[in-house]
């Protein structure tokens, strides 16, 4: 091939590349994520510094904020995001089922079976717990709430507003020890729907509420400011969930990242941010014994559970 016609032909393709659809292209990822901003900067910037001449463009937005972009995405050109990193398995089960994640397989052996699925995989574990005011009675389980709640109210997370606090619905409705009437007892004795798990300690720290449920790293965040609460890791353990990530778009890096995010470098930028790693061979000391949800069976009874849960504390 002459030297003018593998320089025509090189162009043509340099511009193929630069037309071609598709969120990421070579040396660039698209990550759509609802996990807090000092987490995901932290995991990024190891992945670039790890993968020269790559580059991560970030999204990111609170769960509903997130799903709105997906949705018009999908009404527009399609899904622009190369990988979705969520904070909880319910809108990544739901996306799986609207075919929206990819088939791939990165280096996820550092993930335990029961963090994982085919085509997603956990990247932190999160847990529900207790929060408590130091004027509220003494608390140490789940059960202690429907007497905090008789003292001086308790404040619960919207389910249709959060994943993290639709994991606290499901573990109660789903669980054999408690059940749907847990809930409804909760509330005849005082209990009171807020917003997010983040309204949840501000109600109890400024004396609203008696107690709360909440996830461990926010209300650690608020003690270590000195407000006037208590973290409880209450029997017979916290609600553990998983935070998985997932494939969606076609960029040539996109399952390298996922592998990096799931391998011990970035496993330990999570922990360092706050978050326990799903990885075992990361250092963390969890706070106490840990309870788990059956999310395929959440997910299939998800519009059951919510219009259950809106019998009682309404909306």
């Amino acid at each position: 091939m002459s030297t003018s016609r593998l320089a025509l032909t090189t162009a043509l393709l340099v511009i193929s590349a630069a037309c071609s659809p598709g969120g990421g292209g070579d040396g660039s990822i698209v990550l759509y994520t609802s996990v807090t901003q000092e987490t995901v900067d932290a995991v990024v910037a190891g992945f670039e510094a790890a993968h020269p001449g790559t580059t991560v463009e970030v999204f990111r937005a609170p769960t509903g904020e997130l799903n709105a972009r997906i949705a018009a995405d999908r009404r527009e050109s399609g899904m622009r995001a190369d990988v979705l990193w969520l904070t909880d398995p319910l809108s990544m089960q739901q996306f799986d089922g609207q075919g929206l994640l990819h088939a791939a397989y990165p280096d996820a052996s550092g993930v335990p079976a029961e963090h994982r699925s085919e085509r997603f995989w956990g990247t932190r574990v999160l847990d529900l717990v207790i929060v408590r005011n130091f004027d509220a009675p003494p608390i140490s389980s789940w059960d202690d709430l429907i007497t905090a709640a008789a003292a001086g109210g308790v404040a619960i997370p919207d389910p249709s507003l959060a994943g993290s606090a639709f994991a606290a619905l499901a573990f109660f409705a789903l669980s054999d020890q408690y059940g749907i009437e847990f809930l409804r007892a909760l509330h005849d004795a005082g209990a009171t729907q807020v917003g997010t798990p983040g309204d949840v300690v501000t109600g109890v720290a400024e004396g609203q509420y008696a107690a709360g449920i909440t996830l461990d790293f926010t209300a650690r965040a608020a003690v270590d400011k000195g407000s006037p609460i208590e973290l409880v890791w209450p029997q017979p353990g916290a609600i553990a969930f998983y935070s998985p990530i997932a494939v969606t778009g076609d960029a040539a890096d996109a399952v390298d990242f996922v592998s990096y995010v799931l391998g011990v470098e970035a496993q330990t930028a999570i922990a360092t941010t706050g978050w326990q790693p799903v990885r075992s061979d990361v250092p963390w000391n969890v706070g106490g014994p840990q309870v788990t949800i059956p999310w395929a069976l959440a997910v299939d009874r998800q519009d059951e559970l919510l219009d259950a849960y809106r019998t009682i504390f309404g909306g």
